[in-house]
């Protein structure tokens, strides 16, 4: 807990038994809720996350990456959490930062932070293939352009939110795959709330997940056809239901994949 606020540190993850121990023992006193949700794993995930006493959800089929943090918030925010610290299971991001992050949050300053791998230049220390770093830069540069914002890199999995923000944006109206983390950021600038970033070391190993060149790809056009989709929508050419305030959101019933174990 921070400044009376109930901290939840959510895990999305699959295929995450070789390095789920070390990320929750990493873990700091301040959290309050711990929550992983297995996207129907073939591994012992599930087992272990229950053996370390965190809250666990398992979903009856791999429905990808984007259902798998509509299931985590829905449930931090049903658990009673003031903020949401999503931290990826495959000890990439370091787990000693969630103080930080949600203490930028409960500080009233700021509704979304941002563990930035670009911040300090660590992303290619770490091991970040040579080709991502750049696509990164390039496509930073393109949603700073047309978004009107100046972020260091809307690519991270390691993000703080609060409250507010989650149950305001309609987050079932995102993708399952992966690019639901960029097609977030763009919802939140829209709705106008106030993103901050904090610099973030990354390691790149064999158990740490990674999506191969061809996801790459297909990740990059979904962060243009995000980007197109919300210039479209502010200037009145193309409305989506993605940047409505009715779009539909995690507080609502919507389906029943996810079961307590």
């Amino acid at each position: 807990m921070i400044n009376g606020k109930r901290i939840a540190v959510v895990m999305p993850a699959y295929n995450a038994e070789k390095t789920l121990e070390q990320t929750v023992r990493e873990l700091s006193d301040v959290v309050d809720i711990k929550i992983l949700v297995d996207d129907s794993s073939k591994d012992k995930t599930a087992e272990i996350s229950r053996q370390l006493g965190v809250l666990t959800f398992v979903h009856d089929a791999n429905y990808g990456y984007g259902r798998n943090q509509q299931t985590c918030y829905r449930e931090a925010l049903a658990a009673g959490a003031d903020i949401v610290v999503m931290v990826h299971p495959d000890y990439q991001y370091t787990p000693s930062l969630v103080p930080a992050m949600a203490g930028m949050i409960s500080s009233g300053v700021y509704d979304m932070v941002l563990g930035s791998r670009i911040l300090g230049a660590g992303a290619l220390k770490g091991g970040m293939p040579f080709y991502k770093y750049v696509a990164n830069r390039l496509l930073t540069a393109f949603q700073n352009l047309f978004l009107g914002v100046k972020l260091s890199e809307y690519h991270t999995g390691f993000r703080a939110f609060s409250r507010e923000l989650l149950e305001t944006l309609p987050l079932l109206e995102n993708s399952d795959d992966f690019v639901f983390d960029n097609q977030m950021i763009a919802q939140a600038v829209m709705f106008g709330f106030r993103i901050g970033e904090i610099s973030c070391p990354t390691k790149y190993f064999k158990e740490a997940s990674s999506i191969n060149f061809r996801r790459s790809v297909k990740y990059g056009f979904g962060v243009l056809a995000t980007t197109a989709g919300f210039v479209a929508h502010k200037m009145g050419v193309r409305r989506s239901p993605r940047f409505y305030a009715t779009g539909r959101k995690v507080t609502q019933r919507y389906y029943s994949q996810a079961t307590p174990k």
